[in-house]
């Protein structure tokens, strides 16, 4: 049975199940803070593990990498089987959590289990090699997407995604200056705190706005 933590009313007018990255669990600084903002402007958020970060809180020191794509896929759809929702139900997560959920967004759309998708940082190659690109299935991608990603982000950057055929459907928020977890440099002028912000409200009008179609 999946565990999952909950931020924001109950009785919400949308619902983000929201995965974590690879290296870090659902209750991570990182995602407490933005669970905590997307929340903050009235959207039920609820969190989940995949099992091998699960078995990390119960290794007692080891670490047990990423499980297979296929794996983690689908601990994902048993997710959006279990979870409970109020008001139209999006997927997403965090670099890895984001990526996967895009993996299974289209199908579970067209079966009207969902109503888009959100990545934060979403992952478009492994960082130093621009050449390996996840971004086949996103070329056609029928789903309302919205990806909120680092301007200087190694996954991705704003002049590297710039040139990627991606559907018509995804919509990219660019946060200044920012790296994989959104943060970017104080010469930049703008601060941690500001780009979570930004990001925050942007998948909040991002679900609002697609859930009244």
């Amino acid at each position: 049975m999946t565990d999952f933590i909950h931020d924001g009313p109950p009785a919400a007018k949308a619902t983000l199940l929201l995965a974590h990255g690879a290296g870090a669990p659902m209750d991570s600084d990182w995602m407490n803070a933005i669970a905590g903002r997307i929340a903050g402007h009235g959207i039920r958020v609820v969190r989940f593990e995949f099992g091998y970060m699960a078995a990390r809180r119960d290794s007692r020191g080891n670490r047990p990498p990423p499980s297979p794509a296929n794996k983690l896929i689908g601990e994902y759809v048993g997710a959006i089987g279990s979870v409970e929702r109020s008001g139209p139900l999006f997927i997403g997560g965090k670099s890895l959590g984001g990526r996967m959920a895009s993996m299974i967004a289209d199908k579970q759309f067209k079966d009207g289990a969902i109503a888009g998708l959100v990545c934060l940082g979403y992952p478009f190659h492994p960082p130093g090699q621009p050449e390996k690109l996840r971004t086949d299935h996103l070329e056609k991608l029928s789903c309302p997407t919205l990806i909120c990603q680092g301007e200087r982000d190694p996954f991705g950057t704003r002049e590297e995604v710039a040139a990627y055929p991606l559907s018509p459907e995804i919509r990219i928020e660019w946060l200044t200056d920012g790296d994989h977890d959104l943060k970017p440099r104080k010469a930049s002028g703008a601060t941690f705190d500001g780009n979570l912000d930004i990001a925050a409200k942007a998948v909040a009008d991002f679900m609002l706005g697609a859930a009244h179609g």
